[in-house]
């Protein structure tokens, strides 16, 4: 790929209205990316994004040619360069996010808390990956103070690939758990591959903030990090952040600098203390008041099925059909259990991409319901309904089957915990719950 191509996009991306790469939301003045994918090819869609309006087309592929085309060597190449082209410009501090739970509720919360202080853009919905982190990247304005860019991971080099790209000056590991283990290989490949971050913060004197009370992250900081602010004392003055009740929302307290705050939180479950904790002592660390800290996590509202309470006038449903993974569904059962609530239901789906441990980790959350107290417990997904077939648990093979069983059951004044990987759908009974 010739060098100078990326100047001379940079320069048109300067003059658009910014980037596409789905030619049937092409806007004008827009840049359409021609991408790859398993089952497409974006250079068929260059003349209809650039009918839509879109000012040029950058493509790969030569048949595609035409007037408003410009031919590169490898479309998603020529995007992470532009994306790197355009932080190295915009030139303002980049807080990167990963782990194995809990990233994209701790970068939202991150975002409430800094927004006090500065004009912040951070990643939306799960435009975390290859492709996702040079979009973000590159939809940053020049009146853009912060970004935080929030970094997912299959595979190991994934984080340091990301990094790269990013280029992050501050860096945040939630936790390193069982997830994803199916393109990681093993647990010691999860560490691996999360601790990237902290490789790349120390190649380029960042700094890396932590949760000292988590062992695993506190050792990998020893030895990999030369620069580090733990979260208990992220100004040179403790940090307190303490559970009062884990009821559907979560009540904490906040101790600092003698005084405590008692806050409501909109949020379920007591394992988002230590999301709360990240964010709080990061805006602390980048000089935001206290008070203003408070109000932020008071009033943030969580989204995208991640810990979110909803009364749909006949239950409350506790949302969390985002993602799943043996920790986090543990953590949210433990959390669902401590609820006072009546008439407790759970509907749980399949916790996917977990390799040759899914069968045993399926089992052991079987088991676990078995000292569950719930009125109701369904599974819904192939591997549930394969691991308890000898239990008396309902199962449903697909979210169809479990629709067609609610259509004639009546489930009202229940408390509903759902939690299961997005890859099973769970967020389609919503509506009739």
């Amino acid at each position: 790929m010739p060098e100078m191509l990326t100047g001379q996009i940079y320069d048109l991306f300067k003059k658009s209205s910014g980037i596409t790469i789905d030619s049937r939301n092409a806007g004008k003045g827009q840049l359409f990316f021609a991408l790859w994918g398993h089952n497409f090819n974006g250079n068929k869609y260059a003349l209809e994004a650039i009918e839509k309006g879109a000012e040029w087309a950058i493509i790969d592929d030569p048949l595609y040619e035409s007037e408003k085309t410009i031919l590169v060597d490898d479309c998603l190449l020529e995007l992470q360069a532009l994306a790197v082209h355009h932080r190295k410009m915009l030139n303002v501090p980049v807080i990167a996010v990963t782990g194995s739970n809990g990233k994209t509720t701790t970068k939202e919360l991150l975002a409430a808390v800094l927004s006090k202080k500065f004009k912040i853009h951070y990643t939306q919905g799960n435009l975390n990956n290859q492709i996702g982190v040079p979009l973000t990247i590159l939809s940053a304005t020049d009146s853009t103070m912060m970004m935080i860019i929030e970094m997912g991971a299959n595979h190991i080099g994934e984080i340091s690939a990301l990094c790269q790209i990013a280029n992050p000056d501050y860096g945040i590991i939630t936790n390193i758990g069982t997830a994803h283990i199916e393109g990681f290989g093993s647990a010691e490949g999860v560490v691996k591959a999360k601790t990237e971050l902290y490789e790349y913060l120390n190649k380029v004197n960042g700094i890396a903030l932590y949760n000292d009370k988590d062992p695993l992250l506190t050792e990998k900081i020893f030895k990999m990090v030369k620069r580090a602010v733990p979260f208990s004392d992220p100004t040179g003055m403790e940090l307190g952040v303490e559970l009062i009740s884990s009821d559907l929302n979560l009540i904490i307290r906040v101790i600092y600098q003698k005084h405590s705050y008692d806050i409501i939180t909109n949020l379920f479950g007591s394992f988002n203390i230590e999301n709360i904790k990240a964010a709080i002592a990061t805006g602390l660390f980048f000089g935001v008041e206290i008070t203003d800290v408070i109000k932020a996590i008071e009033n943030y509202q969580p989204r995208n099925n991640r810990s979110q309470v909803k009364f749909t006038g006949k239950n409350t449903l506790i949302c969390d059909s985002y993602n799943a993974n043996p920790t986090s569904m543990q953590l949210a059962l433990e959390s669902f259990a401590d609820t006072p609530s009546k008439n407790k239901f759970l509907i749980l789906g399949d916790m996917l991409e977990l390799g040759k441990i899914s069968d045993d980790e399926h089992l052991k959350i079987i088991n676990s319901l078995y000292r569950f107290q719930a009125d109701k417990i369904i599974l819904v997904g192939p591997i549930f309904k394969k691991m308890a077939e000898e239990s008396s648990l309902m199962t449903f093979s697909n979210v169809s089957q479990l629709t067609d069983y609610m259509k004639y059951t009546n489930i009202e004044d229940a408390t509903i915990l759902i939690k299961g990987s997005r890859g099973i759908g769970l967020e389609k009974i919503y509506d009739i719950l």
